[in-house]
């Protein structure tokens, strides 16, 4: 039976998690008081998204994984084994609904199972779920074992990296002709995916201490695939390399700041 403790610890997660889906909406606010922003820009905050989410997978989650494991006395070569099955089946993961659920991004076009029947607007809202949804889990589940040092420094990077995120998004369908409320609605919305995968990553790990590390593990490997599949190739495409990799250095090192500062 689930314990009081075991409750708010789900709970916390699944706070964190909405508070930090929610950033998405606070990013595409500007929607309403700016004509457009340049395509730099979008590349520069995306690459910053990319890389709040590679150092998260890193300092938040793959190694509190390796910890995890080795507390439950699997030794250095067991733990790192765990670790790496645990991020190959995460990307594994995200990389089958990628080939098999119909989706669309602003730059790399149409994925997954080729379809007509759904709308445009539903193909990019898929997309961006498919993007948030590993952050989700990886809030969750880092305030799942009790850790809210590491649970907090990972809402916070999530959030933040959000916000950028966010703003594309919206400009992105201001683009495709959509009108700022609906943009700043879809973009919004997006965000709300986040509190089920927090949901289902803190029930997981609490409800059986044994898969900690396993969660910490699977949602790194999910965010890496993102990041390498799906964010950084959107932050190419357009010839501004230099800025996205500018923008995926500054929140590489501020997700690292936070995740030693809050510690």
């Amino acid at each position: 039976m689930t314990s009081e403790y075991e409750m708010s610890q789900i709970l916390i997660g699944s706070i964190a998690s909405l508070l930090a889906g929610l950033a998405t909406a606070v990013g595409a606010l500007p929607i309403f008081f700016m004509r457009r922003i340049s395509e730099t820009a979008q590349d520069t905050m995306l690459g910053f998204a990319a890389g709040v989410m590679l150092a998260a997978s890193f300092f938040s989650l793959i190694l509190p994984g390796l910890a995890a494991a080795g507390a439950l006395g699997m030794g250095r070569v067991g733990s790192v084994t765990l670790v790496i099955a645990g991020i190959l089946l995460g990307a594994a993961a995200v990389w089958l609904i990628h080939r098999f659920v119909p989706h669309e991004h602003f730059v790399s076009g149409r994925e997954g199972l080729p379809t007509e029947r759904i709308r445009r607007i539903w193909l990019f809202v898929i997309a961006i779920t498919l993007h948030n949804f590993p952050e989700g889990l990886a809030v969750g589940v880092g305030f799942g074992d009790g850790d809210m040092a590491n649970g907090t420094a990972l809402a916070i990077g999530i959030g933040l990296q959000n916000m950028p995120e966010g703003l594309a998004v919206a400009l992105s369908l201001l683009t495709l002709r959509y009108s700022r409320t609906r943009a700043f609605l879809v973009a919004s919305l997006s965000g709300l995916v986040e509190p089920l995968g927090g949901v289902l990553g803190a029930s997981a790990v609490v409800l059986a201490g044994s898969l900690l590390p396993w969660g910490l593990a699977f949602a790194a490997g999910a965010m890496i695939f993102v990041i390498s599949h799906e964010i950084i190739p959107e932050t190419h495409r357009r010839g501004l390399a230099t800025h996205g990799t500018a923008g995926l250095m500054i929140g590489l090192v501020t997700m690292m700041f936070l995740d030693v500062a809050l510690q």
